[in-house]
């Protein structure tokens, strides 16, 4: 409805943009889901499946045209099953896999806490922070540990490696790299339709994280479809009109999908490893 009421806007809003900043914001949405896989990577082996890139990298992408489907639990359900080619326990790819959505989500929120209020735009969502310490204290070794015990005990499934502070570190870093990538996306989309680019980093920054946070949360829209948008082009007002803000909204989707076919598509190439795959040398 809101695109088709300011159809006109939205349309000279792209025929202004063009195809040089979609291609330009591809390059940091693929560098994003990396991060991501890395993060998602870390966590598995430090629970006792560690994988080498390329087969990680295989299971992470595939599993995440899941996210197109409604509800979160698909990608979850994906990883499951392409992990047991590389004999991964099922009950170790949802534990690996719910960890590295709950470290995602916080550093997400923690990063819209810390920009959004500096770009004089956090005053409408600080409702949404109140949630980050309660995933901080979740996510504590001290808690999470005793946890993960009793569900695995429950589960009647072998129990994993405990986690540390350091791992839980490590996959915070890993993605945060990947929501700054996120938001250079959404970055270079708005300021080519012309808006203040130092404001303007910490607005996509920041926006783009928080979007992706209550669309995750908000678990009946496919990879928050229509949820995301509406609060990205609301972070993005400040510096461009309701018709330019819902063009960088539409493009971001648009390039985000691609993101995710393209890296879906490379790995696939790769084919099926045969056997389980062996960790690499050193830690990415």
């Amino acid at each position: 409805y809101a695109v088709a009421r300011q159809w006109g806007r939205v349309r000279a809003g792209f025929a202004d943009l063009g195809p040089l900043p979609l291609a330009a914001a591809l390059v940091p949405a693929l560098g994003s889901v990396t991060a991501m896989m890395l993060a998602w990577r870390g966590l598995l082996g430090a629970l006792g499946s560690p994988l080498a890139v390329r087969p990680a990298a295989r299971v992470f992408f595939m599993s995440q045209l899941g996210k197109y489907l409604p509800g979160s639990v698909w990608p979850v359900v994906a990883q499951m099953q392409l992990g047991r080619a590389h004999r991964i326990p099922r009950a170790r790819s949802a534990a690996a896999a719910a960890l590295a959505m709950l470290v995602s989500l916080a550093t997400a929120l923690v990063l819209a806490a810390a920009t959004l209020p500096v770009a004089g735009a956090g005053a409408g969502y600080r409702w949404a922070f109140a949630v980050v310490p309660l995933l901080l204290a979740g996510l504590h070794p001290r808690v999470a540990n005793p946890t993960l015990r009793v569900l695995f005990r429950i589960a009647r499934r072998p129990q994993i490696e405990p986690l540390t502070g350091a791992t839980l570190g490590r996959t915070a870093l890993r993605s945060l790299v990947g929501w700054l990538l996120a938001g250079l996306h959404i970055w270079i989309l708005a300021v080519a339709l012309g808006a203040p680019a130092l404001r303007t980093l910490l607005l996509a920054t920041g926006g783009y994280a928080f979007a992706w946070s209550v669309g995750f949360i908000i678990v009946f829209a496919p990879a928050g479809a229509g949820v995301r948008e509406l609060i990205i082009v609301a972070a993005l007002q400040p510096v461009l009109d309701p018709g330019q803000a819902t063009v960088v909204a539409l493009a971001s989707r648009l390039v985000t999908i691609v993101a995710d076919l393209v890296a879906a598509a490379l790995i696939a190439r790769e084919g099926v490893t045969g056997g389980p795959a062996v960790a690499e040398a050193g830690r990415l």
